[in-house]
């Protein structure tokens, strides 16, 4: 995932920008790591450099 999608990406459940916690990080590209909604308890994986923002209800 490139890092400049962070101004874009927003919780999908209540629409607050999410916050990057990511693990092994490359200058732009994030490639595991998760998204964490700040106002609800929503966390979004990143794996292979793909957020996954399905809702969790819809997440197998």
């Amino acid at each position: 995932m490139r890092r400049d999608l962070m101004d874009i990406l927003a919780c999908p459940v209540c629409k607050s920008p999410l916050l990057l916690a990511a693990e092994p990080e490359d200058v732009d590209d994030i490639v595991t790591g998760t998204l964490r909604c700040p106002d609800c308890p929503q966390t979004y994986p990143i794996v292979d450099g793909i957020p996954n923002l399905l809702p969790p209800s819809m997440r197998q």
